[in-house]
């Protein structure tokens, strides 16, 4: 696969920027509550893809503008422009998300509907403030969640999740907090810090183990109890072997920070 670049690229309903080792995706559609239209979905697929390639991007973060956090689909098919390549196979958020195999955390600063929880749903953290709300309204406009699901009951209880989306109520941060959906409710003005600490936090850590784990996270969820157990227990050998678990051991021994770089 070429190698890609950010370089001369000019994202119209995103934005990127990379800081110590942390990319923050922006959604920048507020006039359309941030609604996810072709351009947009295509920008995040090519942001994620380009972080997944660089080493030196360790956490991704989604933010977003305005008071909604994104209120999924954009039903009313508006167009924008962009000249943002279009990579092949990657259609989906919600593959390029669990695919990325870094950390990545929804900084929610307002409601989320619909679709908008395919970001929510297969992001490894997600934090929210106390007024924001949570709804599959689908429902009520004779449709229905099909690809949240495979995100959502991941994430929430069957049961709690399954009436979720069976009656498009929506629920608030503490509730989401509780049934899983999010890690944490915090106060409006508590919400940068809070994700910024976490986002430094993760990404001081082993970077290579961490993409490792996280890959090898995703490929046992999708194995029965019997399959899964021997392929970890490969996992724990290969991670043995890699350049971080020498560094951490060797730092751990010699009763030092490891050094990551």
């Amino acid at each position: 696969m070429k190698k890609l670049s950010l370089e001369g690229l000019q994202f119209s309903a995103t934005e990127i920027n990379i800081k110590n080792n942390i990319m923050e995706i922006t959604l920048n559609r507020p006039e359309k509550k941030n609604a996810l239209n072709s351009v947009m979905m295509n920008e995040i697929n090519y942001a994620l893809a380009y972080a997944k390639q660089e080493d030196t991007i360790r956490v991704v973060v989604f933010a977003a503008k305005g008071d909604i956090f994104c209120a999924g689909a954009d039903l009313s098919n508006s167009k924008s422009e962009s000249n943002v390549p279009k990579l092949e196979n990657a259609d989906d958020i919600s593959l390029s998300l669990r695919h990325l195999f870094k950390p990545v955390i929804s900084k929610i600063q307002g409601s989320v509907l619909a679709g908008a929880l395919l970001i929510v749903c297969n992001s490894t953290h997600a934090i929210a403030v106390r007024e924001a709300t949570f709804s599959a309204p689908e429902i009520h406009r004779g449709l229905w969640p099909f690809m949240v699901m495979a995100g959502l009951f991941r994430v929430m209880p069957k049961r709690a999740g399954l009436d979720f989306i069976m009656r498009g109520k929506p629920i608030d941060s503490k509730k989401a907090e509780e049934w899983g959906l999010i890690n944490e409710c915090v106060k409006k003005e508590e919400l940068n810090e809070k994700v910024d600490k976490l986002a430094n936090e993760l990404a001081s850590l082993a970077p290579e183990t961490m993409k490792f784990g996280l890959e090898a996270y995703e490929k046992q969820d999708s194995k029965s109890f019997d399959d899964a157990l021997p392929y970890l227990k490969e996992q724990i050998a290969k991670c043995f072997e890699g350049k971080d678990a020498k560094e951490g051991i060797a730092a751990f021994l010699e009763k030092r920070k490891p050094n990551w770089d």
